[in-house]
């Protein structure tokens, strides 16, 4: 096939599952150089009077040249196509925490920011699931009696790790390694019995770094302390602090909870807010089995293709395993009425991360949509992207 394109945008989207995929060979400069397009189950090879660059595919990605369709052209981004394909290959996204590993021994956890250490050589003898946060309501249905754990709340012991959605329960009552929390009066204002208002200090229960001063949990109690998954590493004691960019592991751990709680929970509409209770992020999982490659012609070498290289320099990888989302920002009061809706449907989860993180994972969203091809970057009124 020919296309016009002075310096050609390969786009190619794999659907495991649906053993599918979407080719888009593109150039926003229209009236660009002739190019032949040659399409081989392992590699894609464009030619231009120029020269030729051939892209080879990863391992264990294979297309069926003879199976392309829908051929169009886009406007803004070139040529589409769908053909079928084969991902052998399952995503591999950073694991927070391995239950059946950590349990029984020694962890550290470190602050993923700076690598500081929180709580040295903790040994964990039971990793727990949190239940549902509706959970006291089935108990009332299921049971003939009172409920037994009315207004009892679940605080692990020494030795216990209890999890949540997207963040973690310990029990700092004997750690020496503990982080130190914040106790500054916060004036707030509460109506007293003489209806005035009147001024009283309230505690700030924030669990921060002593090193880089980024907030990693809260205090629950007295003994319990939570800390957001965005937040800490959690590694066996024998292993060294895993260097992770911060984008990349935000992003992976946030799309491993997306996954997690469409398949156990059968969820797929979320709100991310802050620990102020503010609504920073409406989310919708399309997806999570898309592998995405890219790349730029720049040079009639062959080469392999450079996707998110500021990202995964260390990554061998030439493929990006995908979560698909679409995403409002609800940041200075945008959206405001579709947030108040998604708020009371409860079919919606909410996550709650630090807001500082609420506003980097949405810089990281902004970021992975301006690389999409643009006919790809809305959906009814949504912004389209991936997380890795």
């Amino acid at each position: 096939m020919a296309a016009a394109a002075a310096e050609a945008r390969v786009f190619l989207e794999v659907r495991r599952r649906l053993h599918s995929a979407l080719l888009i060979l593109g150039d926003p400069n229209e009236g660009g150089l002739p190019m032949d397009v040659c399409v081989t189950p392992t590699s894609l090879q464009l030619k231009s009077p120029g020269g030729c660059t051939e892209l080879w595919l990863p391992a264990g990605v294979r297309l069926v040249p003879s199976s392309c369709r829908g051929l169009q052209h886009v406007a803004g981004d070139g040529l589409h196509l769908r053909l079928q394909a084969r991902a052998e290959f399952c995503p591999n996204l950073i694991s927070v925490f391995n239950q059946s590993s950590q349990a029984q021994g020694c962890c550290t956890f470190y602050c993923q920011s700076c690598g500081e250490i929180i709580i040295r050589n903790r040994k964990l003898l039971r990793v727990l699931s949190l239940p549902h946060e509706n959970w006291g309501a089935l108990v009332d249905e299921w049971c003939c009696h009172p409920n037994p754990f009315a207004n009892k709340p679940l605080h692990p012991q020494e030795n216990d790790c209890f999890t949540g959605d997207c963040f973690f329960l310990v029990n700092l009552r004997h750690d020496l390694q503990q982080p130190r929390p914040e106790v500054a009066p916060v004036e707030t204002r509460c109506l007293s019995s003489e209806n005035h208002l009147k001024m009283k200090p309230k505690a700030n229960t924030k669990v921060i770094c002593k090193r880089c001063k980024v907030m990693l949990g809260e205090t629950v109690s007295s003994e319990t302390t939570k800390f957001y998954m965005t937040e800490i590493i959690i590694q066996p004691s024998e292993r060294n602090f895993p260097i992770i960019p911060r984008s990349q592991f935000v992003q992976s751990v946030i799309a491993q909870c997306l996954v997690e709680l469409s398949s156990a929970r059968s969820t797929f509409r979320f709100t991310l807010q802050g620990q102020d209770g503010k609504v920073y992020i409406l989310l919708w999982l399309l997806n999570s089995d898309s592998l995405v490659i890219e790349a730029l012609e720049s040079s009639t070498s062959i080469k392999k293709f450079p996707l998110l290289e500021d990202l995964l320099k260390a990554d061998s990888s030439s493929s990006w395993n995908a979560v698909k989302v679409l995403y409002q920002p609800c940041i200075k009061s945008r959206n405001a009425e579709l947030a108040s809706s998604w708020e009371s449907d409860i079919s919606v989860h909410c996550l709650t991360l630090p807001s500082a993180t609420c506003l980097e994972l949405l810089l990281i969203l902004s970021r992975s949509n301006a690389t999409l091809p643009p006919s790809l970057r809305c959906m009814n009124s949504f912004q389209n992207l991936g997380l890795s």
